[in-house]
């Protein structure tokens, strides 16, 4: 491999892939254009995470384009015809909520952007892997009908239910269900990165991830719980819990860990491949459960506050089924569990956002 493009470069995935890459020799090109902050306000800023990759590398290469610009999106990647290898695609507008302030904005980043990048990628360089960063949205509330039971700190699955050993696998229905607007535009993405594979024989992959997490999150309100929580509690801000008791649950995958599934895609790509991904059994915990370890690792209590609405689409509990993936690429292995996690971002965290 020499050349990749991975949009969203200064997000999280975006710059974890950016780096690691980097690391295994190749040049990438990074595109951002720092609309996080533009969605969430300056505090979810990534102009920091870029500037890190820019001093860090000259094979950091950056490139402040707006993915809903298809000209300058096609002339990127034409620039790079045949050289161009792998193609990680992380750049998106990422909250429920925001999606319904503006939801033709929303459309256009995850839809439009999306197809803009296809067509570029088919036309100049079809040769390369396409990676799309997708999201468990897309089965919208379905997970809310499973039979589920209350336990102390969290809701758990029926044990008797088949997804109770490993999690939610792909076949779940995408169908006679509410997404939210937001989940919405990740499906019509992750649908045309799908035909796109089938159509055209592009290698195209979908990641339906759980939460992405890590040290690197510019964590906000509305969208890096993990990183927003860990944040509240180290400056003593008021935090607040949106329904299901606090005892909602999610898998969480550390983004060192993603991009090593990516890779391992990269080095041996296929056609229209669509895997759900995330923390899966080895790594979750229920917003209770995030909130004690948070404390445990500051040594903080943190001020929050319990609403019993629910954020529209949201699931009650969510656990990624990955043994697809471990199936099609058995050296794969998780290194990060929530502890790790936990520790990742408040020791990154702290000297960022201080401790008061």
């Amino acid at each position: 491999m020499s050349v990749a493009i991975v949009t969203g470069s200064g997000g999280l995935i975006g710059s974890t892939a950016s780096k690691f890459l980097i690391e295994k020799g190749m040049t990438v090109f990074g595109v951002d254009n720092n609309m996080r902050q533009y969605f969430f306000g300056p505090e979810a800023s990534t102009e920091w995470r870029v500037q890190e990759l820019t001093d860090a590398s000259s094979k950091y290469i950056h490139r402040s384009i707006d993915i809903r610009d298809a000209e300058a999106t096609r002339n990127l990647v034409a620039e790079l015809g045949s050289d161009l290898k792998l193609i990680v695609h992380a750049a998106a507008q990422p909250s429920h909520d925001w999606a319904a302030r503006e939801p033709l904005t929303d459309f256009q980043v995850n839809a439009q952007g999306t197809m803009n990048l296809l067509e570029a990628t088919r036309n100049h360089a079809s040769k390369a892997a396409f990676v799309f960063l997708s999201t468990n949205k897309v089965y919208g509330d379905t997970p809310n009908r499973l039979p589920l039971v209350e336990l102390e700190t969290r809701w758990e699955v029926d044990p008797s239910h088949p997804y109770a050993a490993k999690g939610i696998d792909e076949s779940m229905s995408v169908d006679y269900c509410t997404h939210s607007l937001f989940g919405v535009s990740k499906l019509s993405a992750d649908l045309l990165v799908q035909e796109y594979g089938r159509y055209f024989g592009m290698n195209t992959v979908c990641f339906r991830g759980g939460c992405l997490t890590g040290g690197g999150h510019s964590g906000a309100e509305l969208h890096g719980f993990l990183s927003y929580l860990m944040k509240c509690t180290l400056t003593g801000r008021p935090y607040t819990v949106f329904g299901y008791k606090g005892k909602q649950v999610r898998d969480n995958i550390h983004a060192v860990d993603l991009v090593e599934a990516i890779w391992q895609y990269a080095n041996a790509p296929r056609p229209a491949a669509v895997y759900n991904i995330g923390g899966s059994r080895f790594s979750n915990c229920s917003m209770l459960e995030a909130i004690a370890l948070c404390e445990q690792a500051t040594g903080r209590k943190l001020k929050w506050t319990y609403a019993d609405d629910n954020r529209i689409g949201d699931h009650i509990w969510w656990i990624s089924d990955i043994s697809r993936f471990q199936a099609d690429y058995p050296e794969y292995q998780q290194r990060y569990n929530m502890q790790n996690i936990i520790d990742d971002i408040h020791d990154l965290g702290a000297a960022r956002w201080g401790n008061s």
